[in-house]
């Protein structure tokens, strides 16, 4: 399924980058639409976040009907086996995918961007690549995801850990035994999560480190049928599709817009019992919407998901550091987790738990990790589960410079600054899907990436037909742009948690909203209405030296 471009076809209309769920449907809507496009992929198959997540329980916790692309040529043969797949049906599937649409003839696996730069007497970026590759299209198109930059924990002696350690997304490519180790895990994240659960009832010993209790949610993991997949498709899949696009966070259901006190106590518990028997996000994206701006609403939610979690708990320091009287952020305010078995981990005999706030780590050894209490604690393998410099640093990574010769990394480092979540001023030609100040983490992956690469497709399509090679974002639409993220972020309760969705799990980055909370209705009409008004807001020019798009 490798392929090896190396020429620099002249005339290249995009480069995309990255081959996930965003550069899959980009390439393909792409084509449709009649230009000619390459993807450079940094990994040697498809699947973007979930080519690099291969660790013990990796799975997506979106169900599977609408977590795809909505394309029928694709569904309508595609069955599912999980209602939450795990990472290897995720590649089946992208394999399904690559030879349905013959993608991979346009994408040059292993070949990750190290640079950009744009040269404004062309109107064409010029890319490097570590493979020594330069290409120079009209168009960059970054589909680099939103967790594509490993955060590495910055603890002394690291690099003496005489065991195996690996971060989550470096994770062996070929897997790795951990029945009858010793193993420690950093973080209790999504990742970590699910390590923990995967990894607890298989090891001679699990001592997990946690600096934060995961709210996390049940997940209500099941097989689902072929037949039920059939009668699905005959009526029920283009409906869901429709109505992800109609809900704030992208999926079939949405957030109560009633308060949660206009209701009885009786009415509110039957509500949660409900929501939380469906498991997934129903219980949190489908909450009363005070439960998100109001702390008394939120504290009855959290009560609500503590009596839940403290019932399957037994020992009562695990129940005090798990499910703390005291939440330990608004409920909501960081993603919470979909798990299956996590809680049940901490009722073995073989599984510790650390509270890092009480009890830090002093030092990493070569034997395993020393924390204050004196105590090191052996192991044959150590997992940092420790999350990503998320949402920007995807993109701050590589060498983009503007048309100044700014870096993109130095201008964000003095707060991030966007035109519709798509673009930056100073960047012209550059777009990017599922990325800062779009709709991306509070929302399905699939719904949210699909409506912004069909809207940059359309875009470029709008460049062509007006005979336009240069797009710019101005200076005053991006400010105005990143004070409507700033001030529909500020309504909620989201900066009471110190959260990657702020990007306060990074040390030294600027504390502020990396997406939009506005939800996916109020982002959609406003992506809109700049492309209904002959796209307000970007400077359009024609080079100087012709050529077409």
């Amino acid at each position: 399924m490798s392929t090896n471009h190396t020429q620099d076809p002249k005339g290249l209309d995009v480069l995309v980058v990255g081959a996930g769920f965003s550069g899959v449907h980009q390439l393909y809507k792409l084509r449709k639409a009649g230009f000619s496009a390459q993807v450079f992929e940094a990994g040697s198959g498809l699947g973007g976040t979930w080519y690099w997540n291969c660790y013990p329980g990796a799975r997506v916790d979106s169900e599977c009907s609408i977590y795809q692309l909505t394309l029928e040529e694709l569904w309508k043969d595609w069955n599912w086996k999980e209602r939450y797949p795990d990472r290897n049906e995720l590649l089946e599937y992208f394999d399904y995918v690559d030879k349905k649409l013959d993608l991979s003839r346009d994408i040059t696996f292993n070949t990750r961007v190290t640079s950009a730069s744009f040269d404004t007497t062309t109107d064409r970026w010029s890319v490097s690549t570590d493979t020594g590759v330069t290409i120079h299209p009209r168009f960059l198109v970054l589909c680099t995801g939103f967790a594509s930059k490993p955060l590495l924990p910055d603890l002394p002696g690291l690099d003496n850990f005489e065991g195996i350690l690996h971060h989550t997304a470096w994770w062996p490519q070929g897997g790795l035994n951990l029945t009858g180790k010793r193993v420690g895990v950093i973080g209790t994240g999504a990742s970590g999560v699910q390590v923990i659960q995967e990894t607890g009832p298989i090891a001679a010993q699990l001592t997990v480190f946690q600096r934060t209790p995961n709210l996390a949610l049940p997940m209500n993991q099941g097989p689902i049928s072929v037949d039920t997949q059939t009668k699905m498709k005959e009526e029920m899949y283009p409906i869901l599709f429709r109505r992800c696009k109609q809900t704030f966070a992208g999926f079939p259901f949405s957030v109560d817009t009633k308060s949660l006190f206009d209701i009885s106590p009786e009415e509110q518990y039957l509500i949660f019992e409900e929501k939380w028997t469906k498991g997934g996000f129903q219980y949190w994206l489908g909450a009363h919407h005070d439960v998100f701006t109001d702390e008394k609403a939120n504290d009855v939610a959290y009560e609500f998901w503590r009596k839940k979690v403290l019932e399957r708990l037994r020992d009562p320091e695990m129940q005090r550091k798990l499910a703390p009287e005291k939440a330990p952020h608004p409920f909501g305010t960081k993603r919470p987790s979909l798990e299956q078995t996590f809680y049940e981990v901490f009722n073995q005999p073989n599984v510790a738990l650390v509270d890092l706030k009480e009890n830090p780590i002093v030092e990493v050894t070569p034997k395993g990790v020393k924390t204050q209490d004196g105590v090191e604690h052996e192991l044959d393998v150590l997992v940092l589960a420790t999350g990503f410099d998320a949402v920007t640093g995807s993109i701050s990574q590589i060498g983009i410079k503007g048309v100044d010769g700014t870096p993109i990394k130095d201008k964000w480092a003095n707060g991030l600054s966007t035109y519709l979540g798509m673009s930056v001023a100073g960047y012209p030609n550059m777009f990017f899907t599922y990325g800062p100040h779009g709709p991306t983490a509070f929302c399905n992956g699939p719904t949210c990436l699909q409506i912004q690469s069909d809207w940059v497709v359309d875009f470029l399509s709008y460049l062509r037909e007006h005979k336009y090679t240069r797009a710019d974002a101005t200076q005053e639409a991006e400010q105005v742009w990143v004070q409507r993220v700033a001030e529909i972020f500020s309504y909620g309760l989201w900066n009471r948690a110190k959260s990657w969705y702020t990007g306060a799990n990074v040390p030294g980055k600027r504390i502020e909203s990396l997406n939009f909370t506005g939800g996916v209705p109020l982002y959609t009409s406003l992506i809109r209405e700049c492309a209904d008004s002959g796209y307000s807001g970007f400077v359009l020019a024609a080079s100087s030296t012709g050529g077409n798009v």
